[in-house]
């Protein structure tokens, strides 16, 4: 296997609808007065209005319905758990009491979503413009994820000059380092933050805001107000010594090796090898689905809890097991073995499942007696991820919880120190795109409001 069959393999993700796709499904819609879709959409995408645009052929207007109220649109088309939000109110689906499942199948949204913004390149239709507004001012962004390309594009909308500060090489948090090309890729991504530095948003990627108090020296360098939207860029680790480990990955590191395109190394690492991933969620399956693209033996999921409680969604979950991927449920891993400092497999002991936790889930419970182990040449960890450890010293005045994620307000944004606002997963922990494109919305209206109150 050579490495440019390797990159075949990651480049790109499935083509999207056409014109006549897209339209015939939009027929489908019933054009409810009140669009249910629309209410359940996290960052207020109207798919409800675009959808109905879309339907009587007025397609710029549908384009710039999507794109005016939700700037990463096209990303969200793409990522978002449709069938957990928009698309399981879809009216279409005709529901009941009776018959909870629906007489019919929910308009695909999403897919409808991804045409529309796919095809305002194709025909180099720009739908979200800066209008002159007066106001004037500078805006601090720290972090290029979802949520900072969002509040960055929406000041900017308003009049602000808006910097992102990003601290990695290339721009997009998550959408480019925490999601493997063929779900999102590269190419797709960049499009996305084109449109938001079309509308003169300034990004200087390689500058980390780092040091003592330097989210509040942003300040103190002129700029009217800062959002802070890092990202989780820890990860958690089943044991401390995970990191040092011969053959263990976060998986933070592999994904982000994948877009590096580092497959020099990931080809000798994992061709022909047993291949073991912990956890249950999206990530997990990005993690299992890259594996066994690398020619690996066997690739394995462990997860402690039952099929349906995972996190990932079901296609999700269908697709992995569609590439062949071994699923270990009610498992749970409880230490490395190893062979010195080389890995050599995982022990894993069966649970079963107790009463529910503060997740809703039936918490899992170790089965005693039951305990064995697997055998795996590597082992991605994807148990979640965190704040870096020295987070909360950029920002010492700003109140953090027990996890060091920022304390911010819901409905604004702000924090416990004035001009500062927060949203993303820094203040979430792991959550959607979409919802992080929502805080970075509410966080520019709030700093718009904050700075012409200060008038």
């Amino acid at each position: 296997m050579g490495i440019s069959d390797v990159k075949d393999r990651f480049k790109q993700m499935p083509p999207g609808m056409n014109m006549d796709q897209a339209i015939v499904e939009a027929e489908r819609c019933l054009l409810c007065h009140d669009a249910p879709c629309s209410k359940a959409c996290p960052a207020g995408t109207e798919p409800g209005e675009f959808i109905r645009k879309l339907r009587l052929r007025n397609i710029t207007g549908a384009i710039r319905t999507i794109k005016s109220n939700n700037i990463l649109g096209g990303a969200c088309g793409v990522l978002c758990p449709t069938a957990e939000l928009c698309e399981r109110e879809c009216s279409a689906m005709m529901a009941s009491d009776e018959n909870p499942g629906g007489s019919d199948k929910a308009i695909r949204i999403g897919d409808i979503q991804r045409f529309l913004v796919e095809h305002s390149r194709e025909i180099d239709f720009q739908p979200v413009e800066v209008e002159e507004s007066g106001v004037s001012g500078k805006i601090a962004v720290v972090g290029s994820g979802p949520a900072g390309l969002s509040c960055a594009a929406e000041v900017s909308k308003l009049g602000y000059k808006a910097t992102i500060f990003e601290a990695l090489a290339e721009p997009g948090g998550v959408l480019r380092y925490g999601v493997v090309p063929f779900r999102c890729d590269t190419d797709f991504v960049e499009k996305e933050i084109a449109d938001v530095t079309a509308l003169g948003v300034e990004i200087k990627c390689n500058s980390p805001i780092e040091g003592k108090a330097a989210a509040e020296d942003l300040l103190k360098q002129g700029y009217d107000a800062v959002f802070m939207a890092p990202g989780l860029w820890g990860a958690y680790a089943l044991q401390d010594d995970s990191a040092n480990i011969d053959g263990c990955y976060s998986s933070v590191d592999f994904l982000a090796s994948i877009r590096n395109e580092n497959f020099d190394n990931i080809i000798s690492d994992f061709k022909g090898k047993t291949v073991a991933v912990i956890g249950g969620g999206s990530v997990a399956m990005d993690c299992v689905e890259a594996a066994a693209r690398l020619d690996t033996t066997d690739v394995n999921l462990i997860y402690r809890r039952s099929y349906t409680q995972m996190p990932a969604e079901e296609i999700e979950r269908i697709e992995a097991l569609q590439h062949g991927i071994n699923f270990y449920i009610l498992h749970q891993p409880t230490e490395f073995l190893k062979d010195g400092n080389k890995l050599t497999g995982l022990k894993l002991v069966r649970t079963k499942l107790g009463e529910p936790d503060e997740s809703g889930r039936r918490r899992p419970l170790l089965i005693e007696g039951t305990e064995w182990d697997m055998p795996a040449d590597i082992v991605i960890e994807a148990i979640g991820n965190k704040a870096v450890d020295d987070s909360s010293d950029w920002y010492p005045n700003v109140k953090v919880d027990g996890k060091k994620l920022i304390v911010a307000e819901s409905e604004t944004g702000a924090t416990s120190v004035p001009g500062i606002f927060a949203g993303g997963d820094i203040v979430r922990g792991p959550a959607l795109v979409v919802e992080a494109v929502q805080d970075g919305k509410v966080a520019a209206k709030a700093i718009h409001e904050y700075l012409s109150d200060k008038e």
